[in-house]
C-alpha cells in the first residue's frame, strides 16, 4: 500500500509503524525541508533487522548517479534481507535534516550518495555515534564515517588515452558539474592519460554547477567546441544528454560516464567510464551488516571490472587506440602505473609515481 504524507506527518507515522520495511520517496520541495513523501509498507520485520537508508541528490530517473543509488537499495534488500529507505532530490540545505531523520529512525547504515554530502555527514555523524555513515564518492572518514570510491585516477587515465588518440585538434576537455576531490581526481587522471600519448595536448576543464541541467550542459559544450576542443569527456548525470546531443550535431566526439552511453549516439560516443556504484554500495552494506565497517576509504579499481571498466568502443575507435587502452588497463591493474600526491604549479594534485 502506498500512502502520500507530508514530511511532518510521516515522522509521526513512521515512528509508530517502522516495524515494516519503508521506502521513502522524497519529492521536489522548497527549502528548508523536503515535503510529500511516498511510503510503501511491507510485512513487519524483526526489530533487529539490518536497516540501510540512502540520501540521493538528484531524481531517481536520471539514468545515472542518482538512479544507481536508488537501484542499489533493491540489491541491498534482496541480497542482505535489509529494510531499506531513500529520499531523492535532496538539496544541500536539506542534507543534515535528511541524514539526521534516518539516524533517529534506527537505520544501521546511512549512505550519503555523493561527495557534496561530506560537510553534512561530518556534522550529523558526531550526533549519532551508533549509526554508521558512508559517503559514496567521498574522501571523508571518522569513527563512524566511511567513504566509498571507485579509482577515479585509473578510469580517467584510460579515458584520457582514448581522447588523445582520437582528437584531431589536440584539444580535449573534461566537463562536470562541480570541483571536489573525486571529480578533481577524474580530471587529473584524464589529463595524465592524455599527456601520456601526446605531451603537448591541451586538456581543459569546464564546470556547469548542475548535474542534471541539459541546457547548461549544451551551453558548456558549445563553448568548448568554439575553443577548438573536439573530444569531451562528460562526468554528468541527466545533463550528459545535452553534451552528447551537442557533439552529435556539431561533429565532435564524446566519452560517456557512469553507464555505457554508446547506445545514445554510436557515431559520437567513443567509449564510457562505466562505474557500477549500485554494486559497490551493496558490497559496503554487506561489510556493515557483518559488523566489519571501519572509518576508512574503500576504493575499488579496474581489478574489479564488474564495478569499474571502460564501456564498449565505437566503430570509430581505431584498433591501435583499443590496444593502447588495453595495455594501460593491464599496467594499472598490475600496478606498473600508479599515482601519488604531488604539487603541480604549487597546488595539490596527483602525478604518476616516480615521474618528474
Amino acid at each position: 500500500m502506498v500512502r502520500k504524507l507530508d514530511r511532518r506527518t510521516f515522522i509521526v507515522w513512521g515512528s509508530a509503524a517502522f516495524g515494516g520495511s519503508l521506502l521513502i520517496k522524497g519529492c521536489a520541495s522548497a527549502p528548508p525541508t523536503p515535503t510529500a513523501s511516498s511510503v510503501t509498507s511491507s510485512p513487519a520485520a524483526s526489530a533487529s533487522a539490518f536497516k540501510v537508508a540512502i540520501a540521493i541528490p538528484g531524481p531517481i530517473t536520471d539514468k545515472g548517479w542518482s538512479q544507481a543509488g536508488y537501484e542499489a537499495m533493491d540489491v541491498v534488500k534482496s541480497k542482505l534481507g535489509a529494510e531499506t529507505a531513500y529520499v531523492e532530490k535532496v538539496a544541500q540545505a536539506d542534507q543534515a535534516e535528511v541524514l539526521s531523520d534516518f539516524a533517529r529512525r534506527g537505520f544501521n547504515l546511512v549512505i550519503a550518495h555523493g561527495g557534496q554530502f561530506e560537510a553534512a555527514v561530518k556534522q550529523v555523524a558526531a550526533q549519532f555515534p551508533n549509526t554508521f555513515f558512508a559517503v559514496s564518492d567521498g574522501v571523508v572518514t571518522g569513527s563512524n564515517i566511511a567513504s566509498l570510491q571507485v579509482d577515479h585516477l585509473q578510469i580517467g587515465y584510460l579515458c584520457g588515452i582514448v581522447a588523445a588518440q582520437m582528437t584531431k585538434s589536440n584539444k580535449v576537455a573534461f566537463l562536470t558539474a562541480q570541483s571536489f576531490a573525486t571529480t578533481d581526481q577524474e580530471y587529473r587522471g584524464f589529463e595524465l592519460g592524455a599527456k601520456s600519448v601526446k605531451p603537448a595536448i591541451e586538456v581543459k576543464a569546464s564546470y556547469t554547477n548542475d548535474w542534471n541541467d541539459i541546457g547548461k550542459a549544451k551551453e558548456a559544450t558549445q563553448a568548448l567546441l568554439a575553443s577548438g576542443v573536439d573530444v569531451v569527456y562528460n562526468m554528468l548525470d541527466s545533463a550528459a544528454l545535452g553534451v552528447i546531443q551537442t557533439l552529435s550535431e556539431k561533429g565532435g566526439y564524446a566519452i560517456g560516464y557512469f553507464e555505457d552511453q554508446l547506445k545514445l549516439a554510436p557515431q559520437t560516443v567513443l567509449t564510457s567510464a562505466v562505474q557500477n556504484y549500485g554494486l559497490a554500495i551493496a558490497n559496503i552494506a554487506s561489510i556493515a551488516k557483518n559488523g566489519q565497517m571501519k572509518g576508512e576509504i574503500y576504493k575499488l579499481g579496474l581489478d574489479k571490472p564488474d564495478i569499474l571498466r571502460l564501456g564498449e568502443f565505437s566503430a570509430a575507435v581505431t584498433d591501435a587506440t583499443k590496444q593502447k587502452a588495453t595495455q594501460a588497463k593491464e599496467s594499472l591493474i598490475a600496478k606498473k602505473i600508479t599515482f601519488e600526491e604531488c604539487k603541480v604549479s604549487g597546488k595539490d594534485s596527483w602525478c604518476i609515481k616516480g615521474a618528474a
